[in-house]
């Protein structure tokens, strides 16, 4: 992100700085091996292309007055694009159809759905508005949220890069905060499994990028 500003900086000399200001550094961890097999296994079900897997998961919060939240993610495996995150304080099945209506009017509808078992997802009604579609849905086993890999790990960037330095003290503004960084995230985060860049990145017009990046550099 520094280097897309213009300034002439390396990972090196950027994590001296962040050591020395006693930011948090991820450590890096041990290569595992894939969930995935070869034998057609929908729950380790490897994502090919765009709208081939999405999954959704929830994440807890609350606002200042110790209120609870409840998000709902939804990511698509294969680009890693955040495709919504709706806030509420109860979100049933139904606030689950609502939102999946609404990003597959934008993005289509995918092939497999991976979520846990929880009793949003596997309510009848939502998995026959699923089948009507044609979407097929992936649980994984109780107890095993590692096999939904891809959403758990975008929901702990939404903790540590969000949440957890975020004072909500109303359901308004945890939406609209949350939604910047959505959009953030999307556009500009770079990722590390996507040759750091962002999943969705931002269009410039010609002569933009440069024009900004000479204002960085003054």
């Amino acid at each position: 992100m520094l280097a897309d500003a213009g300034w002439r900086v390396g990972c090196d000399r950027v994590q001296r700085i962040w050591r020395r200001e006693g930011l948090k550094v991820p450590r890096k961890q041990r290569q595992r091996g894939r969930l995935w097999l070869n034998d057609g296994s929908c729950i380790r079900l490897r994502p090919q292309h765009r709208n081939h897997v999405w999954s959704y998961d929830f994440v807890e919060a609350q606002t200042h007055d110790g209120r609870k939240l409840r998000l709902l993610t939804l990511i698509d495996e294969f680009t890693r694009e955040c495709l919504a995150i709706r806030v509420a304080r109860r979100i049933n099945s139904f606030g689950v159809i609502e939102t999946m209506a609404d990003v597959m009017l934008e993005h289509g509808v995918p092939e497999h759905i991976r979520s846990d078992n929880g009793a949003e997802m596997t309510a009848k009604i939502v998995r026959g508005w699923f089948a009507k579609l044609g979407a097929k849905t992936l649980y994984i086993q109780p107890g095993s949220p590692w096999e939904n890999g891809y959403c758990e790990s975008f929901n702990g960037k939404l903790r540590d890069e969000c949440l957890n330095g975020e004072i909500f003290y109303s359901l308004k503004e945890a939406t609209v905060v949350i939604e910047q960084w959505r959009k953030h995230y999307n556009t500009i985060r770079p990722h590390s499994s996507l040759n750091y860049r962002p999943p969705a990145p931002r269009t410039y017009a010609p002569g933009t990028l440069r024009l900004d990046r000479s204002a960085a550099m003054q």
